[in-house]
């Protein structure tokens, strides 16, 4: 249910292409100053989200507003355009220009004067490693170019930032660096929109997540509470060399009470989720493994979004 914190409101968004669901009446709220992620693998629908929000697209059905606006009408939609700041997907820069100069030149057109411009522009591209390039753009590899559009959708301190995939192709280090700038925006009051499918940078940054998959909503909480619904505690995958032996397995961990989640996925894989610490992992094994030679490999960790998503698709997220 919607309250005055919300600054988005999703009701029944739905855009079709062709015969193709790409959004299939999703809802969601984005509350004031909060990072709001949609997490999902590529294909889901996350960016056709972000394009209808950012008016890019005309939604098919359903209604959306920011921050009040309608996104369905040209009033609400100037009006939007005002108050927001989009990193697209897709790298969208001025290879002549460098990098100071593509951000100050988006920076002016949010009416912000050249001396304030060029300081902004330092900030954030001191920030995002770039300040001591001064050549043109099309010298800059994909992950500079990428750091650059994000620059360039911050400068002028919008209302809402959206961020589709800010950190694709970046390497480990920039990402946590992006990370580190996207989580500092709420210092600013910022609500930021981000969507990805990196399931660590959603838990690292986020204060709500929705999953979306094939177009739908299909969970929605804090990281926190999404690890705990969808099964709390540790975990054990394992990959089996005989589908009998798997069979098996399911059929005696289903019995213990300490299995919170059960699910089978992939090529004779096994995920089990359960409360407790080493202890219960060993009486998991011994109760439910006949022989250690029906063992391919086998992992413990904690659960984690990933396991949140392989618990309610039945495959993973990641795509590799």
């Amino acid at each position: 249910m919607s309250s005055v914190n919300d600054v988005i409101i999703v009701k029944d968004l739905t855009k079709h292409f062709g015969q193709i669901n790409a959004v299939d009446g999703i809802d969601f709220e984005v509350r004031i100053g909060e990072i709001f992620s949609l997490l999902g693998p590529n294909g889901a629908g996350k960016s056709t989200t972000i394009r209808m929000l950012t008016t890019v697209l005309t939604a098919d059905g359903g209604n959306a507003t920011v921050s009040g606006h309608n996104t369905a009408t040209m009033e609400g939609k100037c009006a939007i355009r005002r108050i927001i700041g989009v990193c697209p997907q897709d790298i969208t820069i001025y290879d002549d220009l460098t990098a100071e100069e593509n951000t100050v030149f988006v920076a002016k057109m949010y009416d912000m004067n050249s001396e304030e411009a060029k300081e902004k522009a330092s900030v954030l591209l001191e920030r995002l490693g770039l300040a001591a390039r001064k050549d043109k753009t099309k010298n800059f590899s994909g992950g500079m170019k990428r750091r650059l559009n994000l620059a360039m959708a911050l400068v002028h301190e919008p209302q809402i930032a959206f961020l589709d995939e800010p950190t694709a192709g970046l390497d480990p280090q920039a990402s946590r660096t992006v990370w580190d700038i996207i989580r500092s925006l709420k210092d600013l009051g910022m609500t930021v929109v981000l969507t990805t499918h990196d399931m660590d940078e959603a838990d690292a940054v986020s204060d709500h997540v929705a999953i979306i998959d094939e177009g739908k909503i299909i969970a929605y909480g804090t990281p926190s509470e999404l690890k705990e619904q969808f099964g709390s505690g540790n975990v054990i995958e394992i990959g089996f060399f005989d589908q009998d032996r798997l069979d098996s397995a399911i059929e005696k961990i289903e019995k213990l009470d300490v299995a919170t989640k059960v699910t089978a996925f992939g090529e004779r894989k096994l995920l089990v989720t359960f409360s407790g610490g080493m202890k219960t992992f060993f009486r998991i094994l011994s109760e439910s493994i006949e022989s250690v030679d029906d063992i391919e490999n086998m992992s413990f960790r904690q659960n984690s979004l990933e396991d949140v998503f392989l618990h309610l698709t039945g495959r993973r997220l990641r795509s590799n």
